[in-house]
């Protein structure tokens, strides 16, 4: 099964808009904020991304799910991939529309007209990165947007279900409507990914709800340590392989398609662990070398948007890694979570 360009992929998460720009330490120092670190914003800092707009910048459609939907889209046939969340009613989500469209990205979003848009304000001093993020509308999606009759048809026609851990924190009952239109529709798929290891540690009990629908999980090692972490018993304290193996092995909804886990590891092997093969498998990462790397912020997203294009095409288990690997090789060579121009194709390592 190969992709139609018919929006077969189905995104949801918390949209922001990314503002990037080079700053001296005297606009670190005057909103409080320290080199190489990420916050939420309060209301200190609100200002800022005026200041940052008002500087030579670059706006990046952000947010984890978003990056995702791009990378998909990256590969993928024109007109494959839709993304939906919250913006607001504002400059904004135009700004987030216009980067979304320059990419490829069809958008639904539900608008919100109390809450501003999403957005990230991003500080670049030298080779420190200070992230302010001022979620915003991104928390006020509602299930009443997924279930409207013109964007529910888009559900219906798409096989394939993404949604970024983040998302857990916003609305689970649009989570658990995806989840369940896959496991009720046989040929459908879910995708969920553990997103950030707070997610699993202080929202376990939503996180468990989806997780009878999961066909593909996907996180990092840390992410899935502190999933063992929150989990207990027997899992508790073990490594990559033997959490993914465990996850792999959990009471499934759709008992008729097995889940699949995925945990990256940086420089480090993915580990991948298939349910009822009992063992995980381990795939190299593509070497790349320290002076080709340029920005970390976003890998896990580009290798989640490889990875979603490949199943989305119906590619094998490892040709499906290795998209995700290359993808996030060439997204680390970048500033920020973004993709080369022109388009670079992929192929195997």
């Amino acid at each position: 099964m190969g992709s139609t360009g018919d929006y077969q992929l189905l995104c949801l998460g918390n949209p922001l808009l990314d503002i990037q720009a080079e700053c001296d330490e005297s606009v670190l120092e005057k909103y409080s904020l320290k080199p190489n670190d990420a916050i939420l914003a309060e209301e200190k800092h609100m200002p800022l991304y005026a200041e940052l707009l008002s500087r030579k910048h670059a706006l990046i459609a952000g947010g984890a799910a978003q990056n995702t939907a791009r990378g998909a889209q990256y590969i993928l046939p024109a007109n494959s991939v839709i993304y939906i969340g919250c913006v607001g009613q504002d400059e904004y989500a135009d700004k987030l529309r216009s980067a979304c469209a320059a990419a490829g990205l069809r958008v639904e979003y539900r608008v919100d007209e109390s809450q501003p848009t999403g957005r990230c304000g991003v500080i670049i001093n030298g080779s420190n990165r200070s992230l302010c993020t001022h979620l915003a509308a991104a928390n006020e999606y509602k299930l009443d947007h997924l279930q409207s009759p013109e964007i529910w048809e888009l559900v219906k026609k798409a096989k394939f279900y993404y949604v970024g851990g983040y998302h857990l924190t916003v609305c689970v009952p649009a989570i658990m409507a995806l989840a369940k239109e896959a496991a009720e529709n046989k040929d459908k798929i879910f995708m969920l990914n553990l997103s950030a290891p707070f997610i699993p540690s202080f929202f376990k009990q939503q996180l468990d709800e989806t997780s009878p629908y999961w066909d593909y999980i996907i996180g990092n090692e840390t992410e899935a340590a502190a999933w063992a972490e929150a989990e207990g018993g027997e899992v508790k304290g073990k490594g990559p392989a033997e959490i993914a193996v465990y996850m792999a092995g959990l009471k499934k909804a759709n008992e008729g398609r097995k889940r699949t886990v995925v945990i990256t590891q940086g420089t480090d092997p993915t580990v991948v662990a298939v349910q009822g093969e009992g063992k995980a498998r381990e795939y190299p990462v593509r070497t790349i070398g320290a002076e080709e790397i340029y920005d970390t912020n976003g890998a896990g997203d580009a290798f989640a948007g490889g990875f979603v294009a490949g199943i989305v095409e119906g590619k094998s288990l490892e040709e499906c890694v290795d998209m995700g690997q290359w993808l996030a090789k060439l997204s680390i060579q970048e500033l920020g979570p973004q993709y080369p121009f022109p388009k670079q194709t992929y192929s195997k390592a």
